[in-house]
């Protein structure tokens, strides 16, 4: 049962609930669209309907970032854990080799994609990547880039394209691709290639990882203006 937060539907799944319901999915075949919703894109959804309506097409939508997973609990619905996509990916990637499904990365600069993929083969034993492609197309090129992902056959596809134009893509496409599991992880395959480091953990323990990302990045600065008119949205609805 979906939790509602601002006309969106999230799943209060732990993180193994949700890579053992992802499981599920690749099983049957069917291809299904994994949103992780962070605050920024959930706040711009009350601006675009169509954005909402698209969070609402997901099959699974969880509560990356703490501003969720507190705007829940503010609503009287809490979640189990907050579910990032940079951890979602790891813990797929981890059952992906013991399982052998396969995998194709998409998006990032180019040649992120392909560090990334060989530092997968490091560190998860059995993981099978079957294609690669950088993030810097054009609309013409995505014939082309729709027909190597096809020939791949990959059961996950990670796409880095940055959130929301990485759902809006894999929404528009899904079908036509045709791959059992399509997820929008947008800067984690830099993490996974090794260009960006994630907060230490114990920023990540006390819900901080924000700010190790705005110490890396000043120039986020300007997206960590949305948090709080967030807050002021969800307090303000909460009060109704």
């Amino acid at each position: 049962m979906k939790i509602k937060l601002l006309g969106a539907g999230i799943d209060g799944l732990s993180l193994e609930q949700c890579v053992d319901r992802i499981g599920e999915f690749i099983a049957s075949g069917a291809p299904r669209l994994i949103i992780t919703l962070n605050p920024e894109m959930l706040y711009q959804a009350q601006r675009e309907p169509e954005l909402l309506r698209l969070i609402g097409r997901a099959d699974l939508v969880t509560p990356d970032g703490v501003g969720i997973v507190w705007a829940c609990r503010v609503m009287g619905e809490p979640v189990s854990e907050r579910v990032t996509g940079i951890d979602l990916m790891q813990k797929l990637l981890e059952r992906a080799g013991e399982k052998g499904w396969r995998v194709f990365f998409l998006g990032s600069a180019p040649g992120v994609a392909e560090d990334a993929a060989r530092n997968a083969q490091k560190n998860y034993p059995g993981i099978n990547v079957v294609g690669t492609h950088h993030g810097y197309f054009k609309p013409g090129d995505e014939p082309n880039i729709i027909k190597i992902i096809k020939s791949a056959g990959p059961d996950l596809l990670f796409v880095a394209l940055g959130a929301p134009r990485q759902e809006q893509w894999i929404d528009k496409y899904r079908e036509i691709l045709g791959v059992p599991v399509a997820v929008g992880v947008g800067g984690s395959l830099d993490v996974l290639a090794g260009r960006v480091t994630r907060a230490p953990l114990w920023m990540r323990k006390i819900h901080l990882e924000w700010l190790g990302r705005l110490v890396r990045q000043p120039s986020r600065w300007r997206r960590m203006m949305i948090l709080p008119k967030f807050a002021f949205m969800v307090l303000r609805k909460a009060k109704r």
